[in-house]
């Protein structure tokens, strides 16, 4: 499918599993957690009711680490009967703690993309989750130069990315987003008429993952490395 990109004026990029590593963290995490619920659960099921809790909890708490945090505590104590420790209350707290200071990992090429893509177009970050948290990382990343704009959403809808467009004063033909992510950064962009290149990552959270029915007909590029990015706006 020939996708024609001369008319981009703003470039849109996704931070967390685009820019730098995100959910092999939370990976990592959701092992620690298991393994301190294990006289309470099997790890499958400590898996899935964990993951029912971040998504019940999502309406209130959003997108994040500490959102996460909560979602642990809360299902820690469900799945114990009220039972487990206040030790082990304060292990999940280091876990959130620690994902919070993890070093900021550059996937492959990121610098260089944005170095070269800022020379002729206007580009942003946008991503969602915690605030504190993605300012923290973006400061770690030394990216922000790069940057003319950066939203952090509390969610990636169509209207949410429709407001935005609204408020850079730009056309939906004339902004194009990069993200790991097909249900956040790809499928609503091109609902709305505007422009979107996935790049995946390695490992998705359960929540973005999306049928092959949902991207059955949509006009949008896969590339495997952000690389490649250059190449179509050649």
């Amino acid at each position: 499918m020939e996708i024609d990109y001369k008319n981009i004026k703003v470039i849109g990029f996704d931070a967390d599993d685009t820019l730098w590593v995100n959910e092999t963290y939370f990976r990592d995490a959701e092992i620690e957690f298991g393994k301190l619920l294990s006289e309470y659960e099997t790890l499958n099921k400590i898996d899935q009711e964990l993951f029912k809790k971040e998504i019940d909890n999502l309406p209130l708490y959003g997108y994040g680490i500490k959102a996460f945090v909560l979602s642990m505590v809360e299902s820690a104590l469900e799945q114990s009967n009220y039972n487990i420790s206040t030790k082990s209350i304060e292990a999940i707290l280091k876990i959130g703690k620690d994902m919070l200071n993890k070093p900021v990992e550059l996937l492959d090429g990121v610098e260089d993309v944005l170095k070269h893509v800022s020379k002729k177009y206007r580009i942003i970050l946008a991503t969602k989750g915690d605030l504190l948290d993605q300012e923290r990382k973006l400061e770690k990343s030394g990216l922000t130069k790069y940057f003319h704009h950066i939203e952090v959403l509390s969610d990636k809808q169509e209207a949410n990315y429709s407001k935005l467009l609204n408020h850079l004063d730009i056309k939906p033909s004339e902004f194009l987003m990069i993200g790991n992510s097909l249900k956040s950064d790809v499928l609503p962009l091109v609902n709305i008429k505007a422009h979107a290149i996935h790049v995946p990552f390695h490992t998705t959270w359960a929540h973005e993952q999306v049928t092959e029915k949902e991207t059955n007909g949509k006009a949008y590029k896969t590339i495997s490395s952000l690389r490649d990015l250059l190449k179509l706006l050649n």
